[in-house]
């Protein structure tokens, strides 16, 4: 075996120093210098040298992330110091009762006592242990006093340091924070999850917490992890004073913490950080469920002292809940745009992340046999952002047993026609051509943007319009004439005009806008793109047999079947001939037919800004090169173009092995 020698080790050092800072500028300021091919070359040149030399690897080596052999059972650590637990609040009231004993317990001034505030993370406390600057230990939070020994796992997540940065080598250090699992991981591990057929995870804390317990180290490097540090236990070597500063020094030896941690100055700092944090909440990447506010000085946490489980001189100020346990008082099915039949739980209100809740979907009735909701159920209920609310799970240990069973009609609620369940799907459709709940949907659809763009006509006019007898399908919008709308609840002279010049700007739609406004089923914007450059016109598309537009990229069998049933529909007919006496022009447009690109069949994931051109133009000249742009990373995307202050894409391609290019990278390729 060769004796490396001083050149040899010494370049080993310099990669790790080299990788580990390129980790900490990816994973925990999201501010990659290189690229990953940069990266690569270093990490696999690393390798090469520890294969060469296996004498020189060691344990905070980058490289030794994952190896460890499956555990039979985790063993357990007792915290030096216990992770307490945080009292909570759930209003301003509260908060300012808290406030009223710092004052209390510290005798401070007003103007003496600030407070540093940060996000509450919805995940699973950890605390790490780093002896002279190496990792050395890594446990969960257990009961605060006792807690389970997951070194292994906590290894393979990557914004955990193995040593610490910038040579930093306190003799101990022991820092506490927050596994997490971001949003839209989470939702991509469970469609993975689904697709295998193994169960899905109720909610990325859930899904965190399970990865990091995995007895299988292997099992845990395949989740896409992360922490953000929030504190400090015991430290030798270093003196902090306050919890700002401490903050300020974990980033700076090398973690990740909460870019919207805020040193607040006065209650009235604090009230309006909740509210800026809880109007980010939603938008955030990840789980957060209120926040947290410490005393910042040292000194004056010491005064104040802790209970037996909690610290006095911090408090989590909680955001209203997301989830909530209500009562199915019955079980209604709502009919779509599409004819879909939909179960809808109609509920005893409440309210579920700062807005009272009476419905929530049941999807469909594969979900609901699943979940076996019964009317009477009690169920937790859950609303996150804008997304309809949805019934979560059933107690089943709160039945009574007068609870019912739901079945889907047979029949449509709104028109009584027949409704069928195609073959190989989960959804129940209304067969009724005229059925009133389809039209005003289609209606809402026609001029939507992205379709006609008819700005001004929402929901409600809409219905109105329908109830009326105004219209009666979309073409109908083209022979209203002012003294129809002045028939309508609250129309004024200058509204009537604007709603008029705006279907009139609308006579002149793009192909693909007037393919997508039809509402064929299985079509939507994307498609419609395709099938405009295709086929150039809506008469040369509507001529189209099913093994003609198979052969069209991305359309397969029952996405032909739609579009060749859509123009064989003489109800359909009519309208498109109505559209045309309405004064709607139906384009003409270039065919583009498919040539072989670098592009061909490929599907690309934008995320970042791009300088050279916007992120629309990139998606148009890929598409029109025979690509695909998709919103989201999955294992079936080629490529991921990354630009300026890239998102949560980035990090989801390169966990996921997916190709990146830089904007240099791609511009060559689309040949510009």
């Amino acid at each position: 075996m060769p004796v490396p020698d001083r050149k040899i080790v010494e370049r080993v050092e310099e990669l790790r120093d080299q990788i580990n800072y390129h980790n900490y500028r990816y994973y925990v300021l999201d501010d990659p210098e290189i690229s990953d091919a940069q990266y690569d070359r270093l990490f696999d040149e690393l390798v090469a040298l520890e294969k060469a030399y296996p004498e020189l690897i060691s344990e905070d080596s980058p490289t030794q992330r994952v190896g460890a052999a499956p555990l039979e059972a985790f063993e357990t650590v007792r915290h030096s110091l216990p992770m307490l637990s945080l009292n909570k609040v759930l209003s301003e009231t509260e908060f300012l009762d808290f406030h009223r004993r710092v004052r209390e317990l510290t005798g401070a001034k007003e103007e003496e006592i600030m407070y540093t505030v940060e996000p509450k993370f919805d995940g699973l406390a950890v605390e790490l242990v780093y002896v002279n600057g190496v990792f050395a230990q890594g446990s969960t939070r257990g009961d605060g006093i006792v807690g389970e020994d997951v070194t292994l796992n906590l290894r393979t997540v990557k914004s955990i340091p193995l040593r610490l940065l910038g040579k930093a080598a306190f003799p101990l250090i022991e820092v506490r924070g927050e596994i997490i699992m971001n949003k839209e991981d989470f939702e991509g591990l469970n469609r993975v999850r689904e697709e295998a057929g193994e169960p899905i995870f109720a909610n990325p804390r859930n899904a965190a917490a399970g990865s990091v317990r995995q007895l299988d180290p292997k099992i845990t490097s395949t989740r896409p992890l992360g922490m953000y540090a929030y504190g400090i236990g015991r430290i030798e070597g270093k003196v902090l004073t306050n919890h700002w500063d401490t903050l300020v020094f974990l980033r700076k030896i090398g973690f990740k913490t909460s870019q919207y941690a805020a040193l607040c100055h006065s209650v009235d700092q604090v009230k309006a950080h909740y509210e800026k944090i809880l109007g980010l909440r939603n938008e955030l990447p990840y789980e957060i469920d209120g926040i947290v506010i410490k005393v910042n000085e040292f000194a004056l946490q010491e005064k104040m002292g802790e209970l037996s489980r909690s610290p006095r001189w911090a408090v989590a100020w909680k955001f209203p809940a997301q989830e909530e346990y209500t009562r199915v008082k019955d079980i209604v099915v709502s009919v779509g745009r599409t004819g879909a039949l939909t179960p809808v739980a109609i509920l005893e209100p409440i309210r579920v992340g700062g807005v009272e809740v009476s419905r929530a979907s049941l999807h469909n009735e594969d979900e609901v046999k699943k979940k076996d909701v019964r009317i009477g159920d009690t169920v937790v209920v859950r609303r996150a952002g804008d997304v309809i609310p949805e019934v979560v799970k059933v107690i089943v240990s709160n039945r009574r047993g007068d609870e019912r069973t739901f079945s889907m009609p047979d029949r449509c609620p709104v028109c009584g026609s027949k409704a069928i369940r195609p073959e190989g799907e989960a959804i129940r459709r209304c067969t009724g051509i005229a059925c009133p709940a389809q039209i005003k949907e289609n209606l809402a659809h026609f001029v939507s943007k992205g379709a006609m763009d008819i700005d001004g006509l929402g929901p409600k006019l809409l219905e109105q319009m329908v109830d009326k007898g105004l219209i009666r399908d979309q073409a109908d919008l083209y022979f209203l004439k002012k003294e129809d709308l002045m028939k309508m609840d609250r129309m004024g002279d200058k509204l009537a005009e604007n709603i008029l010049q705006a279907i009139d700007r609308s006579r002149r739609p793009s192909l693909s806008s007037l393919i997508y406004a039809l509402g064929i089923r299985n079509v939507g914007q994307h498609l419609a793109r395709v099938l405009a450059r295709r086929f150039g016109s809506i008469d040369n598309l509507a001529k189209q047999g099913i093994d003609d537009l198979t052969l069209v990229d991305e359309i397969g069998p029952i996405v032909a079947e739609s579009i060749h049933g859509f123009f064989r529909n003489p109800v359909n007919v009519k309208i498109l001939e109505k559209l045309k006496r309405g004064g709607v022009v139906f384009p003409v447009e270039e065919t583009c037919p498919r040539k072989e690109t670098a592009l061909s069949g490929r599907t690309f994931v934008l995320t970042g800004t791009l300088e050279a051109m916007t992120r629309e133009e990139a998606r148009r000249i890929i598409e029109a090169m025979g690509g695909r742009v998709s919103s989201s990373v999955s294992t079936k995307t080629d490529f991921v173009v990354v630009g300026r202050d890239p998102g949560s894409k980035y990090q989801r391609a390169r966990n996921l092995g997916v190709r990146t290019l830089e904007e240099a990278e791609f511009r060559k390729m689309i040949g510009r």
